[in-house]
């Protein structure tokens, strides 16, 4: 069974930082695509980065001047490194990942739970 875990959120102030981290574990083959999302109160869940087995990045959204994805492949683990926070960014952020599992059984896409990140004075 595979399972994503997020763990670095928590409650930090207008214009600090936080580094969220995701890691998978269980029966993996290969891990694929990974990305980060976010989902404010009362708003749909968006895309804020995706980053390919090979480290290239996308940032759909434009949130690339302040938050950064990077991976660990060595360690399965996605990180997203938020600065110059703002209250807006105040949401639920998941991580979401393709994996592949082992013996050709199959590449399916996994969340995790969500770390809630605020914002606010």
């Amino acid at each position: 069974q595979v399972q994503l875990v997020e763990s670095g959120g928590g409650l930090v102030q207008p214009g600090g930082s936080l580094r969220l981290s995701c890691t998978a574990s269980g029966s993996i083959f290969r891990i694929n695509h990974m990305a980060w999302y976010r989902q404010a109160p009362g708003k749909e869940r968006n895309i804020i980065a995706s980053i390919s087995s090979g480290g290239r990045t996308n940032y759909p959204n434009s949130e690339s001047g302040r938050f950064t994805i990077s991976r660990d492949n060595a360690k399965n683990t996605v990180y997203l490194q938020m600065n110059s926070l703002k209250p807006e960014d105040t949401a639920v952020y998941y991580c979401n990942a393709d994996i592949s599992l082992p013996e050709s059984s199959g590449t399916y896409n996994y969340w995790g739970q969500g770390t809630q990140v605020t914002v606010s004075v």
